[in-house]
């Protein structure tokens, strides 16, 4: 007989796109809401293959309404915790901002507080994930905080690298002001 308890013993299955933490369990700040969550059937009962049970299907057909397939949201409903997307898309709206209202010439106190902030994000941020890379990328390109264009085109580099890994398109640093601090110069935002 084997040893069902030691290293060979089954581990839980979890939707494809879930990612673990460092303690192995699924991680709900590293993890998108549409991998989280299962999507539900016709009748609103959670399955695993969005189909719906056997007998949603049959009654569906049996009636003539045939069977509707009920999408999966993007995004957690208003009242949830933060997936990972809405969360990096928080943090990159309040890291663009601060760097477009960072001063021209910031004062040796307001250099060592952007600094602060910049190396605590790998500790505080709540997807370890995220917090490592983050963390990695600060040792191979160092802040720039000697003023606000300096700072704005390193964020923007750096985000750029996020961008790339995740196979999105890059920003283009030219356009930080026009996106985070001025707006178009169509006036669209004023």
């Amino acid at each position: 007989m084997g040893d069902t308890t030691g290293p060979s013993a089954s581990k839980p299955s979890y939707p494809p796109g879930m990612v673990l933490g460092p303690d192995g369990k699924p991680c709900k700040p590293c993890t998108a809401f549409r991998n989280w969550t299962k999507s539900k059937s016709p009748t609103g009962s959670k399955t695993g293959g969005g189909q719906g049970s056997t007998a949603a299907m049959m009654a569906a057909f049996a009636s003539g309404t045939g069977i509707k397939s009920v999408p999966e949201p993007d995004a957690p409903p208003a009242h949830c915790p933060p997936d990972v997307e809405q969360l990096g898309r928080a943090t990159w709206t309040f890291l663009h901002t601060t760097a477009a209202y960072y001063p021209e010439r910031p004062t040796p106190n307001q250099r060592a507080n952007m600094l602060n902030l910049l190396h605590s994000l790998p500790t505080l941020y709540p997807c370890s994930h995220c917090a490592s890379h983050l963390g990695e990328n600060l040792k191979d390109h160092p802040p720039d905080v000697s003023g606000r264009v300096p700072l704005s085109r390193w964020l923007c580099e750096r985000h750029n690298d996020v961008n790339e890994r995740l196979g999105k398109e890059r920003f283009d640093c030219a356009k930080t002001d026009e996106r985070w601090k001025d707006g178009p110069s169509d006036g669209s935002c004023d």
